[in-house]
């Protein structure tokens, strides 16, 4: 007869328990849903690119919305990702993620967070001036992978 993990009738013990109140970590296991799960993307992605260039980000606000508002101009068949701003003298520079264009383009959520880690870079550099290697440090050629 095999031997069970509910011995004596006490219930479930050991690292196959779930936390509740009296375990050392009664923090509730939780997969993050889809927003909080596009936020630690770009916390995340924001976090590398300033390990590997600490001033990234000096005078850019990045924010995030749900969707870009439409303009007359767009083709219907493109929706852009994101959008890069530049400052004016009384405003920051602003980099703005779209959360559901770029969630449409990707079809996993580990490829969700490169393409946000990508999409930051691409906008740092275009709105700052700073090449992909220095925001990255990755080869350009790499950077096409």
């Amino acid at each position: 007869m095999p031997r069970s993990r509910d011995r004596h009738g006490r219930g479930i013990r050991g690292p196959l328990a779930l936390p509740h109140a009296f375990s050392p970590s009664a923090a509730p296991l939780h997969h993050p849903n889809r927003s909080e799960f596009f936020t630690e993307c770009v916390t995340d992605a924001m976090a590398a690119v300033a390990a590997v260039n600490p001033r990234a980000f000096d005078g850019i606000l990045v924010g995030v919305e749900d969707v870009p508002q439409w303009l007359p101009t767009w083709s219907a068949d493109r929706v852009p990702m994101s959008a890069a701003l530049e400052g004016t003298g009384s405003t920051k520079a602003q980099v703005v993620l779209y959360e559901r264009p770029l969630e449409h383009r990707s079809s996993t959520r580990p490829q969700l967070r490169r393409l946000v880690y990508r999409t930051i870079v691409e906008q740092l550099s275009a709105l700052t001036g700073v090449s992909i290697v220095e925001l990255t440090g990755i080869d350009e050629d790499d950077w096409d992978d």
